[in-house]
């Protein structure tokens, strides 16, 4: 009967034991897939998107990242989307824009140096600068059935407040407001030399930040001499008893050459086309540009401002990197920059460390995700095996960062090398090179598997 009672209880040990050993790996599961074992969200992802735009014609989301020790300038990133043949009316930002266009083709209207009017086709991979105070608009000039996606960094360390920015519309009307109404009708109407009537053409704008082109009535798109022209028209129709219609050829013929370039030209500056007197920035295509490192593996870019001068502005910095399928960019550290990152294509996981050598998050992530890892944290990206992994995006330096690389044939252990690092190991001087030494490559390394290991 002993023994009986004996068998009786290993069995329900052991039983015991299967059981929690399956809830302790479907927690191992959860915490490695999107580190909430815990109940909290990833701790270095940034989901908290707020929509700051939404208009007909498209929309605009920012998701705020954090002002970590160190950094000067704090980060947000935007997210345009426009639809087809569509316009984001003139502004300026009291904040720095890098632009990064992921996909489709955009017109880029900006002024350049406080003074001229300059435009430039971005397309997809080219990245270009906006300073603060420098108005703008964009339009999507791409396929009739293609979406314009951009990227942005919005560097709001010049703001009152370094967690906000704030928009300053120049087109308008109802809706957006332009900055423009706000002052006194009769200082207006001194100021552009017109009637009220006149006057009363300009704000009547209602359909969003983001419109259609095609959608602009003829009354939105008129400069005061041509309006002044409508009303003399209206006048001697009037006399001979006719009345105007808004479709009549005369009137469509005066009108039909406006375009918010002239607008913001007449508004602000001298309109003066590149190849002429001026001299802008072009943009700087990240697909086009030779790697800064290149194996099987993988590439990785990095722009700082010696490489494009424009990021002297804002002193952020631009990345873009690609790993095969299962390959990693081996744990390293930024020494000068903390790094924000947006997933293009694929999926991966991003594991980081904490300072004491703890993990602080393995998160799986995918498309449109957004990551930060906090300068000298320890951290690496893992492609997942079933296809490439793709991200882009910025650091808070627009100095050479220099990553510290830990694993691999370029690595700090390596450099290191030698009897005080292996005595800090607690172990032979011998074995632990031969455990360096054991990864023949470097900066983006291969899968497991390709070593023929287990």
């Amino acid at each position: 009967m002993g023994e009986k009672v004996l068998l009786l209880l290993l069995l329900v040990s052991w039983s015991l034991m299967v059981v929690d050993g399956k809830k302790n790996q479907g927690r191992e599961e959860v915490k490695l897939i999107s580190d909430q074992s815990n109940g909290r969200p990833p701790m270095f992802i940034l989901n908290k998107f707020k929509k700051v735009v939404k208009s007909e014609g498209g929309e605009v989301k920012v998701v705020s990242g954090y002002k970590w020790k160190g950094d000067i300038n704090p980060m947000h990133i935007g997210f345009i989307t426009m639809e087809p043949n569509t316009l984001f009316i003139p502004q300026y930002l009291d904040a720095n824009l890098i632009l990064f266009v992921q996909t489709g083709e955009v017109k880029v209207g900006w002024i350049h140096k406080d003074e001229y009017l300059v435009e430039e086709r971005m397309k997809m991979g080219d990245v270009n600068v906006i300073p603060a105070g420098s108005a703008f608009y964009f339009v999507n000039v791409g396929n009739d059935d293609e979406k314009l996606s951009i990227i942005c960094s919005i560097d709001a360390s010049g703001t009152s407040e370094w967690n906000s920015y704030q928009s300053f519309f120049i087109g308008g009307g109802r809706n957006p407001t332009s900055v423009i109404a706000g002052f006194g009708v009769m200082t207006l109407r001194a100021a552009f030399n017109v009637t009220m009537d006149e006057l009363s053409f300009l704000m009547k704008q209602k359909n969003g930040p983001i419109i259609y082109m095609t959608n602009t009535t003829e009354e939105q798109h008129l400069l005061p001499s041509m309006i002044k022209l409508k009303l003399k028209l209206q006048q001697q129709l009037s006399d001979n008893g006719k009345e105007m219609h808004e479709d009549d050829d005369q009137y469509k013929e005066s009108y039909k050459t406006w375009s918010w370039r002239k607008l913001l030209s007449s508004l602000i500056g001298k309109k003066k086309r590149k190849g002429g007197r001026v001299h802008s920035p072009e943009s700087f295509n990240l697909y086009d540009t030779e790697p800064g490192f290149c194996n099987d593996y993988g590439t990785s870019v990095s722009i700082d401002k010696h490489q494009y001068s424009p990021l002297k502005i804002s002193g952020i910095g631009v990345y873009y990197v690609n790993l095969t399928a299962g390959s990693m960019m081996a744990p390293h550290f930024n020494p000068t920059a903390t790094e924000y990152g947006v997933v293009l294509k694929g999926s991966g996981i991003i594991q980081v460390v904490f300072p004491n050598g703890t993990n602080a998050m393995t998160a799986r992530v995918r498309a449109g995700d957004v990551f930060w890892v906090p300068r000298y944290f320890s951290f690496c990206q893992i492609a997942s095996m079933d296809g490439s992994f793709e991200f882009f995006g910025f650091t808070t330096s627009a100095r050479e960062n220099r990553p510290q690389f830990l694993v691999g044939e370029s690595s700090v252990l390596k450099s290191m090398m030698g009897p005080e690092l292996a005595a800090a190991f607690g172990v032979a001087e011998e074995w632990l090179e031969r455990v360096v030494e054991a990864q023949s490559q470097s900066v983006i390394l291969p899968p497991l598997h390709v070593e023929g290991k287990n």
